[in-house]
């Protein structure tokens, strides 16, 4: 039986090698010099843009026994300009933590996406990102949890819906509060990740001056990233709602969770169609 890091090792090399071969050297600022006598970088040129001596480079191409940082691995990524797929494979190889990677636009969700959320009525879904903003929804989303349409920014992140709408303290009723810590739980989860970005402090503070529960709750420092279930919504014009509950991540926009909850009774579904028309 081969040796599972002996494999590892070797997928790794390889893996290296294809991806140096198809960058050309006026990709990453260097001339493009004569002739060569094979595709792509030199091993060279990869291990001096990585800073790196060439014999190290070397054996790890050749697929030897070499730790490497997740810091290298991160310079290693840029140089071959790696797609997030591609970075995401190398640490996975090199059995490393991948340090949490920042997309440009987050929030942005394609047609595609809202089309499949519009598909979902009478069931209400919608997108969030990792702050909890929503940022896509459905029709039916808007007639349940409130008009997301006419909410400012502010008010289109569930956290702070959770502890200061009174619409939503009606509709959770005695829900309530298992709702807003399960919220809060996982709000900490996500700004474990980025802990350094002004946004995160800005929300807890306006919340811990605008809540008590949460000045009280968020010094429990509950972290929690998994989602809610069944959720019993009482309604202002059709009463109560049993809704079930699905989440998942969208796979080429990981920051981005859509959730749809589904009526679990046929009761409930005649009252969401009812909501719509």
């Amino acid at each position: 039986m081969k040796n599972p890091d002996a494999v590892r090792h070797k997928e790794l090399g390889e893996f290296l090698k294809t991806r140096r071969a198809r960058l050309l050297p006026e990709q990453v600022g260097l001339p493009s010099g004569s002739r060569r006598r094979t595709a792509g970088l030199r091993r060279e040129e990869v291990a001096q843009l990585a800073r790196v001596s060439v014999d190290w480079y070397t054996r790890l191409e050749q697929g030897r026994d070499i730790n490497v940082s997740a810091h290298f691995l991160e310079e290693l990524a840029k140089v071959l300009k790696l797609s997030s797929s591609e970075r995401r494979h190398l640490f996975l190889l090199a059995r490393q933590q991948m340090p949490f990677e920042k997309t440009d636009n987050p929030s942005k969700v394609s047609p595609a996406l809202q089309k499949f959320l519009n598909h979902q009525d009478p069931n209400p879904a919608y997108v969030t990102n990792l702050k909890w903003d929503f940022v896509a929804w459905n029709q039916a989303a808007c007639k349940v949890f409130g008009d997301y349409n006419t909410m400012s920014e502010l008010e289109r992140n569930s956290l702070w819906r959770a502890f200061t709408s009174p619409y939503m303290r009606k509709l959770l009723g005695d829900d309530w509060e298992a709702h807003a810590q399960r919220r809060l739980a996982q709000f900490r989860a996500g700004y474990g990740r980025y802990i350094d970005e002004p946004w995160w402090a800005e929300m807890i503070d306006k919340l811990t001056k605008e809540s008590e529960e949460f000045r009280e709750w968020w010094l429990r420092h509950d972290v929690l990233d998994t989602p809610e279930g069944r959720k019993v919504l009482h309604h202002p014009q059709v009463g109560e709602l049993v809704l079930g509950h699905l989440s998942f991540q969208v796979s080429d926009a990981p920051d981005l969770i859509v959730t749809v909850h589904m009526s679990e009774t046929e009761e409930t579904l005649k009252k969401l169609w009812q909501l719509l028309h």
